[in-house]
């Protein structure tokens, strides 16, 4: 298995759950169609994951693209940024900046 990471991701982990549910255990070909006609932001992460993913499967273990399929794809929490805004009076209120770590891992399918 040939996998590729993207770390501190500036989109929550949740977010990002709903993009890659998608395409979790499908081939790779049908997973990059369909990530290009998402509109969400996320989409575009998880296209360029998947990509690297590709690429380092037919780089590294001189497997063919074709025949690639995703065995797991996570979406894991990342670190929170803690941030504040402004309220009324000169107070201030919490704003988080959540991110998180998407890994994708990649291998060929079992022709059955």
């Amino acid at each position: 298995m040939t996998f590729a990471r993207s770390k501190n991701i500036g989109i929550s982990a949740y977010k990002m759950r709903l993009v890659i549910d998608q395409v979790r255990g499908v081939a790779v070909s049908e997973a990059e169609r369909r990530l290009m006609y998402m509109t969400s932001p996320a989409a575009d992460v998880v296209l360029r994951t998947v990509r690297s993913a590709a690429a380092n499967a037919e780089n590294n273990d001189l497997l063919n693209k074709d025949d690639l399929k995703i065995v797991r794809i996570t979406a894991d929490q990342g670190p929170v940024l803690k941030r504040y805004q402004p309220r009324a009076r000169g107070r201030a209120g919490a704003k988080d900046r959540p991110s998180c770590h998407l890994t994708i891992e990649v291998a060929e399918a079992r022709i059955n």
